[in-house]
């Protein structure tokens, strides 16, 4: 083991990354607006390769309720209208044979609760996985001390730092659950 600074900064960045993981899967959970986050990662098969779909055409929100994605290749239109069909957006995409339109429903109600209800899954996943990152933490600071690297005082004052560092992250976790409920029953 390096040091301790290098432990709670390395548990930070674990924990760090769990968060932008969580942030990136709500930015392609559907609200009522339109979002390019909701289809840039969708798999496309461009020429036999599975490619995203923001590396083969541009995506942009000219209403709230409006997707557009304008391929860069015409030739990639009718895959791009197939990867999105089979997506599991639930939307029909209009293709007018240059670009492609996805008009935003109002989400029902029963949709809302669903997708309320991955929200909240996917958060449990995330403080899950910080909870981990602590436990690996508090073993590797546990092992240290054993080894005589650090002393029982250091171990305490790691041990803490290492659970502030999870009670922060687990609050971002709830407070960006929050804001994204809030966002998916939003009518």
């Amino acid at each position: 083991m390096a040091s301790i600074g290098d432990l709670l900064e390395l548990t930070e960045e674990k924990m760090m990354d769990a968060l932008g993981a969580l942030e990136g899967d709500f930015s392609r959970l559907r609200t009522g607006k339109a979002t390019p986050g909701m289809v840039e990662n969708l798999m496309v098969d461009y020429y036999g390769t599975p490619t995203r779909m923001r590396d083969i055409a541009g995506i942009s929100t000219p209403e709230s309720r409006l997707l557009v994605i304008q391929p860069w290749d015409q030739n990639a239109l009718e895959s791009i209208e197939k990867a999105l069909h089979t997506s599991d957006l639930g939307i029909s995409p209009v293709n007018d044979g240059k670009l492609i339109r996805l008009p935003i429903p109002d989400l029902t109600e029963e949709r809302r609760k669903n997708l309320s209800k991955q929200a909240r899954k996917r958060a449990e996943d995330a403080r899950v996985e910080i909870r981990n990152h602590r436990r690996d933490a508090n073993e590797d600071a546990k092992k240290a001390e054993k080894s005589s690297e650090i002393s029982e005082d250091a171990l305490k004052e790691i041990l803490a730092g290492i659970q502030k560092l999870t009670d922060d992250y687990i609050n971002k976790i709830s407070e960006t659950t929050d804001k994204k409920e809030k966002d998916i029953m939003q009518v």
